[in-house]
């Protein structure tokens, strides 16, 4: 769907990676960060690639901590329902959840309601506060009305 630009929580693309906002926003400000290499493992990306994939995933992260101002992340790479390397970033605040732990301990159901879904505005506003934070942090350069376009 990214590179058909079909995708409506398409961020920005890295070197090694698709940055993307969560279909769902529990936790508001939850990204992903896609690689662009079909792996199952972090370990079997040759090293240059997995040393910028790791760098890009950690610039990505700290996009996501100014850009949704918060308290804490929680970085996942998991595989086990999608077995394709993907960064889930989710930014964490206090008293964010009726459960203190991980962010899979709160009821799948009101994590993944309709209610936390974001409307196309509040997606748009999520999408452009992120890009802003990446274009000062790496080496993309567009602006986010180029980028949208494209």
């Amino acid at each position: 769907m990214i590179e058909n630009k079909k995708n409506p929580y398409f961020v920005a693309e890295l070197e090694t990676g698709y940055v993307v906002i969560g279909d769902h926003q529990y936790f508001k400000g939850y990204s992903l960060f896609l690689s662009k290499q079909h792996k199952t493992e972090l370990h079997f990306l040759e090293n240059p690639v997995k040393n910028k994939f790791l760098i890009e995933m950690s610039q990505v992260a700290e996009a996501v901590y100014i850009a949704f101002d918060v308290e804490k992340l929680n970085y996942e790479l998991l595989g086990n329902g999608d077995s394709h390397l993907h960064w889930h970033l989710f930014p964490r605040r206090k008293n964010d959840s009726p459960v203190k732990g991980p962010v899979w301990w709160v009821n799948r159901e009101e994590m993944f309601s309709e209610e936390v879904k974001p409307s196309s505005e509040e997606l748009e506003e999520m999408k452009m506060k992120l890009y802003d934070e990446l274009i000062k942090i790496t080496s993309i350069k567009k602006s986010f009305k180029e980028r949208s376009s494209v």
